[in-house]
């Protein structure tokens, strides 16, 4: 079974703690049925990757663990070796001892234009609600904050997380393998993140909501979706696809979520960026050879996805709790 005690005796020592009435028997029942298929040989890759020291982290510019002439050519060799086996990396980049894991995404453009407009992060308490494999964690530990925590039950998406902590075990960023209905109303992170996740849930409002109830009072949401234009009463509901994506349920206008955020009790709420998915932010690489954005789009007009909906359009909208 996973161990996950020493994030237990944290949550024990601090504003948490009411966490540790559910989560423990939630991630025992999560270990047993990793611990079958693809995961259990993911976990030997983690084994496998050698023990190395860090002579440099950077966490604001980049993603970056040590440098190259912290190891052998043989240890960068089977450090490159094992990673790939954790295939497809989605979101990046990470730099690990002068490995570059180029993901599918882009993943430090978006952090570039969400952070200019968030409070600062130094010494706060940060929930990243459906983080992948946990870049953004690492970027929200590099502004300062004091304890970060992502949520995603994805089992990939853990272990990935685990083969980068491997090379910076620092015990303040963790990732927990569970999903947003799983969590009780805690009302005490500073600052909430949800960034990709809104348009993949069948009912939006519910989970505005439950976002709502991590943050404490005067508290931060900051939400990055897929928006479309039109009114506050403009809402896309794409049929069996979206951009080849079968889980788009709602993707709203600017005007509806900002809508929808008030009537949930949200106060200044405001779009800080709006921005259309480029080929350069989401494209295939070595390290995620399926398909990617260039094949979602019309092969003659890449205004519209491949089923004739309204390309990619991404807004970031902060509010206050």
């Amino acid at each position: 079974m996973l161990d996950f005690s020493a994030f237990y005796a944290q949550l024990a020592q601090n504003k948490l703690h009411r966490w540790l009435e559910t989560l423990p028997a939630q991630l025992a029942n999560w270990s047993k049925e990793a611990l079958h298929g693809d995961f259990k040989q993911w976990q030997k890759v983690i084994t496998n990757l050698p023990p190395t020291s860090a002579s440099q982290i950077e966490l604001k510019q980049q993603v970056q663990f040590g440098t190259a002439e912290d190891i052998s050519a043989g240890q960068a060799q089977q450090i490159r070796y094992l990673l790939q086996q954790l295939k497809p990396w989605r979101k990046g980049p990470f730099n690990i001892h002068g490995i570059e894991i180029d993901t599918e995404w882009r993943s430090d453009f978006k952090w570039h234009r969400v952070l200019p407009h968030i409070s600062a992060l130094k010494g706060r308490t940060v929930l990243d609600v459906g983080c992948g494999s946990g870049y953004h964690l690492w970027r929200m530990r590099g502004e300062g904050a004091d304890f970060v925590v992502g949520i995603d039950p994805s089992q990939l998406f853990y272990a990935q997380f685990q083969a980068i902590k491997h090379f910076n075990p620092d015990p303040a960023v963790n990732l927990i393998p569970i999903g947003i209905d799983e969590m009780p109303p805690l009302k005490q992170f500073d600052t909430v993140f949800s960034m990709g996740v809104l348009y993949h849930r069948r009912s939006p409002l519910d989970f505005l909501q439950q976002l709502k109830n991590q943050l404490r009072p005067g508290g931060e949401l900051i939400l990055e979706t897929l928006v479309v234009e039109g009114d506050e009463h403009t809402v896309l509901v794409p049929g069996e696809r979206y951009a080849k994506m079968r889980n788009v349920w709602f993707i709203p206008s600017v005007a509806a979520l900002t809508h929808w955020l008030s009537r949930l009790g949200f106060s200044q709420v405001r779009l800080v960026d709006l921005n259309q998915t480029s080929l350069a932010e989401q494209r295939k690489t070595d390290w995620m050879d399926n398909e990617s954005l260039i094949d979602f789009l019309d092969a003659t007009d890449h205004s519209k996805t491949i089923e004739g909906y309204p390309a990619p359009l991404r807004a970031v909208i902060i509010a206050n709790n």
